[in-house]
């Protein structure tokens, strides 16, 4: 490999290795979302419950009032309550399954059943826990070129501890 494609290959590495680093940061990020989401949701939920009890039914019997109403409005808004009981329930399993997986899995648990209005908006405001700006670049870079200096340092310097014994033995 020649000069010019190893440095290639390094910055490569380096742009990949930044990107999917940024995975756990982004499923950590979607996961207090959900959290959130969850918060928001278990209050409608929860005061349907409260209602549809209030009326001696439970859930299921309010959602089949609402199925039954001649009047459009509350069949539509039956759906939409059905609707947002389901998100409930999905969104919680999800926070169980992102809760209890290993924490370098948890990126693969989301793509596998990300819900879309938590995911797009999570994408849309999603800030890398590490800094990927020029500041952040410029710092890793410094970095970098300090971590070689020290390693090709280190190295000079175990190679003449070498050479000097290898001097040494052969005078003995």
């Amino acid at each position: 490999m020649g000069p010019i494609a190893r440095i290639v290959a390094i910055v490569a590495g380096l742009a990949g290795g930044t990107v999917f680093s940024q995975a756990p940061e982004f499923a950590q990020q979607y996961r207090q979302r959900i959290g959130g989401a969850i918060d928001e949701l278990r209050v409608i939920v929860e005061d349907f419950n409260t209602q549809a009890a209030e009326h001696h039914l439970d859930r299921q019997q309010a959602l089949n009032a609402y199925a039954q109403s001649a009047d459009d409005f509350l069949r539509d808004r039956g759906v939409s309550m059905q609707s947002t009981i389901a998100r409930y329930e999905t969104l919680l399993s999800q926070q169980v399954e992102l809760g209890t997986a290993a924490p370098v899995a948890k990126p693969f648990v989301l793509l596998g059943n990300a819900d879309d209005v938590v995911f797009a908006n999570t994408w849309r405001d999603f800030v890398p826990g590490v800094p990927v700006n020029f500041a952040g670049l410029v710092w890793g870079a410094i970095g970098f070129v300090g971590g070689w200096v020290v390693t090709a340092l280190l190295g000079l310097g175990a190679r003449r501890v070498v050479r000097r014994w290898q001097v040494y033995r052969l005078m003995s």
